[in-house]
């Protein structure tokens, strides 16, 4: 048998669990033996269209299955996301219109492919198969798992001691999720540890229609900025792949040094022991030169990395501040702010200045009635605007 001992390095560095790592070794064997590619699954539910870095450690692990040669199917759950996902939920979450899924299936098609290959992903909607069940099909799927089965999953357990209401609809979806995986004959499946219940139903519907349970292999949840909750758009601590070179850098060298070794090992290729010996500056600078550079390029990357150290190491300005002109209109500094976009409220702006960090040519601006003149302000750790 062909030595597969590279790619199980490969696919296991950033991983918090594998279901189980004999099968996997027995798949990839098999795949190289037959020239074969596996068949990878990965599942979105598309309420959230807005990619972050706590997307790219699944998308990640997609892509580099696909560069070891298998195929990967993105699935959108389209199907599924009209029922709602309960996974961390303490209450029945609401469901999405068709309108609302199809804009955001739309937007997470044109994010992937920064990340995965075009060539060996297959986009698919679980619509596709689950809308043609027949409510017997759908009774009889029903079947392949129990009540306590489902009441033992951790966050169901919690409602039902804490007397909240857990719909009939709500233990559907991880049989349905489960049947996707039957559906597209998966060997392995992708997702976050906190996915484990739905991710094992697939192996169990699998086993229930007689076909051969897949492998799963769960990527951790990663810390967002502040350090402590896990990266979501809700908790305002996330860095998306949109968003502009300078600010994903910004947020890169803002988080905690404690955080950098896990992001580097699970958003990046770079050598672990390498970074080991790096002073935590240089290292910080480096994390996020690398992952500006997966959304861009070399040179967008540098080009950010200048601009950071300029602006935070030698306490000069950054290039391309956007502008306002005063001769545009009368307006007051927090009038500018909310109209720039610099800041988001009247409450945002008064928590700005209590704290001091709002300045005007290096000067803190503490009077919330301060007369706006020619210059540059600086608003927060990273925003910059200057009048004119």
């Amino acid at each position: 048998m062909s030595d597969i001992s590279s790619d199980l390095k490969i696919l296991q560095r950033g991983t918090t669990e594998i279901i189980n790592l004999d099968n996997l070794k027995s798949k990839l064997q098999a795949s190289r033996k037959k020239k074969k590619p596996l068949i990878i699954k990965a599942g979105f539910d598309p309420t959230a269209p807005d990619i972050h870095l706590g997307h790219v450690v699944l998308l990640r692990k997609l892509r580099q299955f696909q560069d070891l040669g298998h195929k990967v199917y993105f699935l959108i759950g389209d199907f599924t996301a009209q029922i709602g996902d309960p996974t961390g939920r303490d209450q029945t979450r609401p469901t999405l219109g068709p309108d609302e899924i199809k804009e955001n299936a739309k937007t997470y098609k044109a994010q992937v492919f920064k990340i995965l290959d075009k060539s060996k992903t297959e986009v698919v909607f679980n619509s596709a198969w689950l809308k043609k069940l027949s409510s017997l099909e759908i009774l009889q799927l029903s079947r392949h798992s129990t009540v306590a089965q489902m009441l033992a999953r951790n966050d169901f357990k919690t409602r039902y001691e804490e007397n909240k209401e857990i719909s009939i609809l709500e233990f559907m979806y991880p049989l349905l999720q489960g049947y996707d995986s039957y559906a597209l004959e998966a060997d392995v499946e992708l997702g976050g540890t906190d996915q484990k219940f739905n991710l094992l139903m697939g192996r169990q519907i699998q086993q229930a229609y007689e076909q051969e349970p897949q492998v799963v292999l769960m990527t951790p949840l990663i810390e967002g900025t502040d350090g402590l909750k896990k990266m979501s758009k809700s908790y305002g601590n996330y860095i998306g792949i949109n968003e502009e070179p300078k600010d994903i850098f910004g947020k890169i060298m803002s988080i905690n040094d404690d955080l950098m070794m896990k992001y580097f090992e699970i958003l990046t290729d770079c050598d672990l022991s390498e970074v080991q010996k790096m002073h935590p500056k240089e290292a910080k600078l480096k994390l996020g030169y690398e992952i500006v550079a997966q959304f861009h390029d070399s040179k967008v990357a540098q080009k950010a990395q200048q601009d950071f150290e300029k602006t935070f190491s030698q306490g000069q300005n950054p290039e391309d501040i956007p502008e306002f002109s005063l001769a545009k209109k009368s307006l007051s500094l927090v009038e500018i702010l909310i109209e720039t976009g610099m800041v988001n409220s009247k409450r945002d702006f008064q928590r700005l200045i209590t704290q001091g960090s709002i300045s005007f040519e290096g000067d803190k601006i503490s009077d919330p009635n301060w007369n706006p003149q020619k210059g540059v302000l600086k608003i927060g750790k990273r925003r910059f605007l200057k009048i004119i």
